[in-house]
């Protein structure tokens, strides 16, 4: 000891011995919260990063059944189309307005 004290030297040698563990021990603690809030931080962010793959699967799920249902309704839709054109000109409709042609050039 530098100084002479009343405490016991072998007191102030294990106080100061504590004090030389806690600030050698400091850079490795530092850098163990460093690494643990680091590998935290990299959890959430894959956490977050698969969160959203599997929200891109359910939209694409979606997206899929949409484009298959159109698919599977090309038929339905042709026919129904088709039956629409039949029934609104009226083939019978048709036909009166050809025969009334017809008759319009016998005279």
């Amino acid at each position: 000891m530098a100084f002479p004290t009343s405490v016991n030297d072998q007191i102030t040698d294990a106080v100061t011995q504590s004090n030389v563990k806690v600030l050698g021990e400091a850079p490795a603690v530092a850098l163990g919260s460093l690494y643990q809030s680091m590998a935290h931080s990299t959890g959430i962010l894959f956490e977050n990063a698969v969160s959203a793959q599997q929200q891109q699967n359910t939209l694409t799920q979606a997206a899929t059944n949409m484009g298959v249902i159109q698919i599977y309704s090309v038929d339905t839709m042709a026919g129904a189309a088709g039956t629409e054109k039949v029934s609104q000109a009226g083939v019978a409709d048709n036909l009166t307005s050809l025969l009334t042609v017809l008759n319009s050039f016998r005279r």
